[in-house]
């Protein structure tokens, strides 16, 4: 198997695991279907740890889908 394959796999399950942890880590805003349309957010501004963490989640999201695509759409083959 292609060694740039296998360290793109481990390197997804990292990621997925990450983003994971990242996410549970959010402080729950108890919006429910409010925040559809952006008025619950409307008097809650976001702290430096929270925005950190929020760039982070971000981040490791699109690193995430990056991987996923050069995997999904087969730039690397696992011969």
């Amino acid at each position: 198997m292609n060694p740039l394959y296998m360290a793109l796999l481990i390197v997804q399950g990292v990621l997925a695991l990450f983003l994971i942890v990242l996410v549970l880590l959010h402080a729950p805003k108890g919006e429910g279907m409010g925040g559809i349309g952006g008025g619950a957010t409307l008097f809650s501004a976001k702290r430096g740890a929270e925005a950190g963490l929020d760039r982070l989640t971000w981040s490791i999201a699109l690193l995430f889908m990056a991987v996923c695509l050069v995997l999904g759409f087969g730039f690397v083959r696992p011969q």
